[in-house]
């Protein structure tokens, strides 16, 4: 299997300083401000959730087809609650499913089993994931 690389930089002090996270074809700036309040740049919360949204989206679209369905479109969207701490107390993860020919009962199913699997869920075991798929048209 492979081996993943990201990389950060921090400069500064945490209030005033900034900082750059790269992997792949990704950088993004990060401060104190896009992390804690509304402030431009990205946070290691918004793409642990990418990560978790994209693991988790993957891994149920490989047991749909394990299961005989050939989903068209699988839109997941994780919503990552930093609370006091700071701690990831949270992730909820909204998921709307276009897989022909499968009933509602088997893709929730399969979604708890991908919930529960995904190498991201895993990692984050300590951490309250919520799922809620839709199957649409």
């Amino acid at each position: 299997m492979a081996i993943r690389h990201a990389q950060a930089e921090w400069k500064g002090t945490l209030r005033e300083g900034s900082g750059v996270m790269k992997f792949g074809k990704f950088e993004g700036p990060y401060t104190f401000a896009s992390r804690f309040e509304s402030g431009e740049g990205t946070n290691p919360e918004e793409l642990l959730g990418a990560a978790h949204a994209g693991c988790f989206s993957m891994f149920l679209s490989s047991l749909l087809t394990n299961a005989g369905f050939k989903p068209t479109r699988i839109h997941t969207t994780a919503t990552v609650h930093l609370e006091a701490g700071p701690t990831i107390t949270m992730i909820e993860l909204k998921t709307e499913a276009q897989v022909p020919n499968v009933d509602n009962a088997k893709l929730q199913e399969l979604a708890q089993e991908a919930k529960k699997e995904c190498p991201v869920s895993k990692a984050l075991a300590s951490v309250d994931i919520k799922l809620h798929v839709t199957l649409v048209a």
